[in-house]
């Protein structure tokens, strides 16, 4: 497939992450952790797997997702460095309390790890069926002999257990499957309601879209079915249902023809039975770093209440030469027309801070100007920062306006080295993507926090905490684009499926 990123990055506004390693133990967080914030995290899981061809302990990537009280968010454990990616299985934790207790563990029938017959699992996406009552959990199995498959797991409890997986689509040898999503209509008013969507791309077939629909809590699954026109290749689609029925799939995206990247979005108001064709959301501008740090700018997408969209990705548009990445957003109340993208005023621009990897949470209760949105992200204190300066940072902003302004900037952790976190072909991950969600008035980023590894074993965990959204007074500026697309030098790492 020709050229989607690779890149995250992370930066620091003190949140200090001390590694103390006594007697061979990790000391508690509180212990670990010199914030100023005085940000109380809270461990959702360890990666239990012990195959050699996998490194530990390491947990990546997390999707959450929340309905009523309940939260769920999916992870992979035990990344692969090297074959295609993945990971020995994925991980889940469930909070049935808004976040005050969570239970734990990890998906059954998936890889040979677990029971099933993959030798790899990844890219973990997390919904709720409120018609059948069914949480949804979708990834891709992996196989060393047939192309990959897009899978789902079942839980009717409420996310403390998980059925084997469904196969949503098998991929053929030709195939080669990445980057799935998973999302249902939970509008009881929708004429789609119980319709749950989950899209993917084929690397193939440049990067095609695929999209299949269940009907029935996800038991079973149609044909795929993709929009009749697609001039660029696709990847990490994040599908969302407006309380009207409306899919609209926000989508990262490289032209076929300029090689331009840009965010695109397309639509269903059929109830999936058919696709129309994308749209361009924004051309993309990246930040190289000097650091190998797997990431970059696939979106992250949210809907409020009334069906507004709002979309955020990592871009250097407001920095001369392109120095340093920003968190932008984009919104939409119809998935075709877009608004300009602003910047999130996380750090003044020119701050030599280096932003990326961002998860956007929105509140479904609140909508427009008063709707509520927290945003977690990684990020460099120094842009210019390589493989061994580097130290990576994750932290929190939120607004209670719609995006109009938005709090300072809260560390959530930090500073972590490159060296600590999994390793791939593309560089040192955290994730291709992360993820938020609100539930009252808290938000629960899913972030992977590292410390300095044990005996020959890396120490890279899966955690949260209750982010309370209040949003603040750092208004969003009309900042002048300095760089667009095609401009800055484009040096990439392909990621391939996973």
């Amino acid at each position: 497939m020709n050229a989607l990123l690779a890149r995250l990055r992370w930066s620091i506004p003190l949140g200090a992450i001390l590694a103390l390693v006594l007697g061979g133990s990790l000391f508690t967080l509180q212990q670990a952790f010199a914030a100023p914030s005085a940000v109380q995290l809270n461990k959702l899981s360890s990666d239990p797997y012990t195959n050699s061809s996998s490194q530990h302990k390491t947990e990546v990537e997390p999707d959450t997702y929340s309905f009523g009280a309940t939260i769920v968010t999916a992870f992979q454990a035990g990344r692969f460095s090297s074959g295609g990616g993945g990971s020995s299985n994925i991980g889940w934790a469930t909070s049935s309390d808004q976040g005050n207790t969570w239970q734990h563990g990890f998906l059954a029938g998936t890889t040979v790890y677990a029971g099933g017959t993959y030798d790899r699992v990844s890219d973990p996406a997390v919904a709720y069926d409120a018609a059948h009552q069914v949480w949804l959990i979708s990834s891709l199995g992996i196989s060393n002999t047939h192309g990959n498959d897009v899978l789902v797991s079942r839980s009717i409890n409420g996310g403390l257990t998980w059925s084997k997986p469904v196969v949503v689509a098998a991929g053929g040898s030709n195939d080669s499957f990445d980057k799935e999503w998973i999302v249902c209509d939970e509008t009881a008013s929708s004429p789609f309601y119980g319709h749950c969507y989950v899209e993917w791309d084929n690397t193939n077939l440049n990067g095609r879209i695929l999209m299949s629909t269940s009907s029935n809590g996800g038991s079973a699954w149609g044909s795929p079915q993709s929009p009749q026109k697609q001039s660029f290749s696709a990847l990490g689609g994040q599908p969302l249902v407006q309380p009207g029925g409306t899919v609209i799939v926000p989508i990262y995206g490289t032209d076929l023809s300029t090689n331009i990247d840009h965010i695109y979005a397309y639509t269903s108001t059929n109830g999936g039975t058919s696709w129309n064709n994308p749209v361009v959301v924004s051309i993309v501008t990246f930040h190289v770093q000097q650091a190998t740090y797997r990431g970059g700018s696939l979106p992250s997408a949210e809907i409020d209440q009334a069906g507004k969209v709002y979309v955020v990705w990592a871009d250097c548009r407001f920095e001369t030469n392109c120095s340093a990445g920003d968190i932008v957003m984009s919104t939409s109340t119809d998935g075709v027309n877009w608004a300009a993208v602003q910047r999130i005023p996380i750090d003044a621009v020119g701050s030599g801070v280096d932003h990326f990897t961002a998860g956007i949470a929105v509140d479904k209760n609140t909508s427009g100007s008063q709707a509520h949105l927290a945003l977690a992200f990684y990020y460099f204190a120094n842009t210019n920062c390589t493989n061994s300066t580097c130290k990576l940072y994750a932290g929190f902003v939120s607004s209670v306006n719609g995006g109009a302004s938005w709090s300072p900037n809260v560390p959530l952790a930090g500073p972590m080295k490159l060296a600590w976190l999994a390793n791939t072909t593309s560089g040192y991950m955290i994730g291709d993507y992360i993820s938020s969600s609100i539930v009252g008035s808290q938000a629960f980023p899913g972030i992977p926090v590292a410390f300095v590894p044990q005996k020959g074993k890396l120490q890279e965990f899966m955690y949260t905490a209750a982010m309370n959204v209040v949003g603040g007074s750092i208004k969003v500026g009309r900042e002048r684009v300095v760089v667009m697309a095609g401009v800055q030098k484009r040096k990439r790492v392909i990621l391939t499926a996973n």
